[in-house]
């Protein structure tokens, strides 16, 4: 169990890199336009990745 946390903790950190990595600009433009949203937004866009990731975990389990 541990060992699978750590694989899909390392996927993550592999997939978080990319866009910095292949277009460092168009990220920092994306965090650019994400500091303008307020509080109740960037909380909206947590839940709504959370939940896409709990219904692909259960899709794929």
């Amino acid at each position: 169990m541990t060992s699978t946390l750590l694989i899909a903790f390392a996927l993550m950190l592999v997939l978080e890199g990319l866009m910095p990595f292949i277009a460092p600009a168009a990220w920092r433009e994306t965090f650019r336009r994400l500091i303008q949203f307020s509080d109740g937004q960037i909380r909206f866009v947590g839940l709504t990745s959370m939940l896409i990731g709990l219904i692909l975990l259960m899709f794929f389990s």
